[in-house]
């Protein structure tokens, strides 16, 4: 495939090994950069669907002044919004497991923002996905954390690990998205920055 994304470097700032691999299956020059740590607070009132893309964007502002002619600095944040309450990532295996209980028998919006940083210009979008979770058991929950340890994953699990197989029941938008990187959306504004 020839395209003018290839002239493209994409330097993915992200912690998240997920997000790593997603990244790589697009096929496209990619290196992965440290990102420094970066404090996640957000203001209290802030709307849900714009709290990730000011996550990504607080990322990208670490990488400003560094980036050359032909880069492209991808960084993204996700979140869980379930009964208008954004769930983000689990302090430790009791927050973990109450997380869980509130998904359990419940849908909630999978929302992931992304911000693409050139050297003289950015772009930031955000995509949503609905995911339906059936009930679970407090064992399975239990199990669930006990095995998988899901502290680094916004709302305590990742739907590509066993709580996805045997909990969701149905999911509206991107799978990718849920798993931290909407892909065919990052692809389009991707082609765009030509």
């Amino acid at each position: 495939m020839n395209n003018g994304m290839l002239d493209w470097k994409i330097l993915l700032a992200s912690k998240s090994p997920r997000r790593r691999d997603l990244i790589r299956g697009l096929n496209l020059p990619v290196e992965i950069v440290q990102i420094p740590e970066t404090d996640e607070f957000f203001p209290e009132d802030m709307d849900p669907l714009k709290v990730p893309v000011f996550l990504a964007k607080k990322k990208a502002l670490e990488f400003q002044d560094s980036l050359k002619e032909n880069e492209v600095l991808l960084t993204a944040d996700t979140i869980v919004v379930c009964n208008n309450r954004i769930i983000n990532k689990p302090k430790d295996r009791k927050d973990a497991i109450d997380m869980l209980r509130s998904l359990a028998g419940n849908s909630h919006t999978v929302i992931t923002g992304v911000c693409l940083k050139l050297m003289n210009r950015e772009t930031t979008f955000y995509s949503t996905t609905e995911v339906y979770f059936s009930h679970l058991s407090e064992e399975e929950i239990i199990y669930y954390v006990d095995q998988y340890k899901p502290y680094d994953k916004a709302g305590a699990y990742g739907i590509q690990e066993w709580i996805g197989y045997i909990g969701v029941e149905k999911i509206e938008g991107s799978f990718f998205n849920v798993m931290g990187l909407p892909l065919q959306r990052l692809y389009e504004e991707l082609k765009k920055l030509e």
